[in-house]
């Protein structure tokens, strides 16, 4: 009896695997100490404070924040819903009108940036090069004195690439306009420092690094009352105002744990995973005719790849590798008829779009795993070529 070998997970982009560590360390405060932390009263509601109380320390110590710069969200989403459409909110009586973001960020920052042009936003949508990164060039044409705010990636979810944070947060600040980065990709990948990115306010998801789903984080420079923000939604007033909702204890606590966790162990990560990454790429480019890897010529996340297979469905590719899971791009967007914006606006066609795999590594990969992979995408090529 021949034993079933498992698909090797291969999407750490969309999601991880929640580490056994943090769900242990979230395990008591679902129903141990259970209390509601917006009530000081009794020892059940102390001790669920207390908790939060270093999760937000532990996170804060993983991008260089302080604790009260942090606030608590359902994830990035929400995280960058609260920062573009509170900050322009706030200010939409203010002289300042435009905003200025680029042509390949997640939805969660295009929607809202598109919901606000609805509203009368001066909204600036730059351009980015074969590789995917912003031209800068083209920045400094855009931001300008009636800039409110620019929100960049600081790397692209399907991609891989890296964003020059620094100088495009500088270049926003050189005209007093404040800068956002959804960094839900980034953070637990690359070292995320809030200070030497230069940010004003910064987004990250738990679920992207080994915490559980439906936890976040936005950070505020200075704390919640340095930069105004308008709430997304009203209620208790939990979270300085800006996030009304009974806390959530549990989730919140996994994802301090995955902070520590991350802090720890990111620079050997990084080394790691990448000599994976290059490994792959190597082998399938020489191994492949014509496959071409997206983005190579700039920074990148270490564990993402990006390949395109000429003239091949990527989803049939997909679909006749069964010993791995990989996907075509953003899971956030998937079953979308249009090819990925992203790859679009790096100038593939919409035929080289749909031929296009994404590799995301992550904590639980190997280098004895590089084999599998190679020879799964390998089979899966030559098999579509031969019924081709």
């Amino acid at each position: 009896m021949t034993t079933k070998v498992s698909p090797i997970y291969l999407d750490y982009n969309a999601t991880t695997p929640c580490d056994s560590r943090v769900v242990e360390k979230m395990l008591p405060y679902f129903n141990e100490t259970y209390g509601n932390p917006s009530n000081g009263l009794h020892i059940q509601g102390r001790k669920s404070a207390k908790a939060v109380d270093i999760a937000r320390e532990q996170v804060a110590d993983l991008i260089g924040a302080r604790s009260n710069e942090i606030v608590f969200t359902s994830g990035a989403t929400e995280s960058n819903n609260l920062a573009i459409l509170g900050l322009a909110r706030f200010r939409q009586n203010a002289q300042r009108k435009r905003i200025v973001t680029c042509v390949i960020e997640h939805k969660a920052v295009l929607l809202p940036c598109k919901r606000l042009k609805e509203e009368g936003f001066d909204v600036i949508f730059l351009p980015v090069d074969k590789n995917g990164k912003v031209i800068l060039e083209e920045a400094s044409k855009s931001i300008d004195e009636n800039t409110l705010l620019v929100s960049i990636q600081g790397a692209n979810n399907e991609i891989g690439t890296l964003q020059p944070i620094k100088e495009l947060a500088e270049l926003a600040h050189q005209h007093g306009a404040l800068f956002h980065s959804d960094a839900a990709q980034a953070a637990g990948k690359i070292p995320v420092s809030v200070d030497d990115w230069e940010v004003d306010l910064l987004s990250l998801s738990a679920h992207k690094f080994y915490g559980p789903k439906g936890v976040g984080v936005l950070y505020i420079r200075g704390g919640t009352g340095a930069i105004p923000l308008e709430p997304i939604g009203y209620g208790g007033g939990q979270e300085s105002g800006l996030r009304s909702g009974t806390t959530n204890v549990p989730s919140i606590v996994g994802l301090g744990e995955a902070c520590r966790l991350t802090k720890a162990t990111l620079n050997e990560e990084v080394i790691r995973v990448q000599r994976i990454r290059d490994q792959i790429e190597t082998q399938i480019t020489s191994k492949i005719p014509l496959s071409k890897i997206n983005g190579i010529l700039v920074e990148r996340l270490p564990n993402t790849t990006s390949i395109t297979f000429q003239d091949l469905d990527a989803d049939a590719l997909i679909y006749n590798a069964p010993d791995i899971m990989i996907g075509t791009g953003s899971a956030c967007t998937s079953g979308a008829i249009e090819p990925s914006h992203v790859l679009t606006a790096l100038g593939l066609s919409r035929e080289d779009a749909s031929s296009t795999i994404r590799i995301s590594l992550g904590r639980y990969n190997s280098e004895d795993e590089i084999n599998i992979i190679v020879k799964s995408l390998v089979d899966a090529w030559s098999s579509l070529v031969k019924i081709q």
